[in-house]
């Protein structure tokens, strides 16, 4: 038991360097924390704690750095994303243009960030079916949904 109390630095030391490389991997805090107990660990075998000890004191920083410190540090790395819309989300809301007119079957639709799109109408609750809303070139018209490579418009007041 001497070896074990003697040499528990090297174990400390080797577990914050695996949880360090694990954190650099991830990017996610959790090993971070893991390794920041680990060297609670060490210091209280530093200071003479038996092993035992060593290793609660390791456990119990660990898990109260994992659920009080952890959690902002989430927060404040998520804080500084970019909230501008991408893919199908910076579609929707898009204004555009018929180009190939649009009745019961498919049209085509030139958006207003250059892209075109086969579209159908949206049938509203108000009509029957969508075939009632044709719309002929140069109709403007916004995008509601999409799905898939189609494009759902609505007509759009002329601006």
């Amino acid at each position: 038991m001497d070896v074990l109390n003697d040499f528990a630095w090297v174990a400390w030391v080797a577990l914050i360097l695996v949880f360090v490389i694990v954190e650099v991997t991830t990017l996610e805090f959790t090993f971070l924390m893991l390794a920041i107990g680990s060297v609670g660990g060490l210091l209280a075998g530093l200071f003479g704690a038996p092993w035992w000890l060593q290793a609660i004191v390791a456990a119990v920083l660990a898990v109260l750095l994992l659920f009080t410190v952890r959690p902002p540090l989430l927060r404040a790395l998520r804080r500084g994303g970019d909230p501008t819309p991408s893919n199908v989300e910076a579609l929707l809301g898009l204004r555009g243009t018929v180009v190939v007119p649009i009745g019961s079957d498919p049209g085509q639709v030139k958006l207003s960030n250059g892209e075109t799109w086969t579209a159908r109408v949206l049938s509203s609750p108000t009509t029957s079916a969508a075939a009632d809303l044709a719309l002929d070139t140069g109709s403007p018209v916004v995008v509601t949904a999409i799905e898939g490579s189609t494009a759902f418009v609505a007509p759009a007041e002329r601006s």
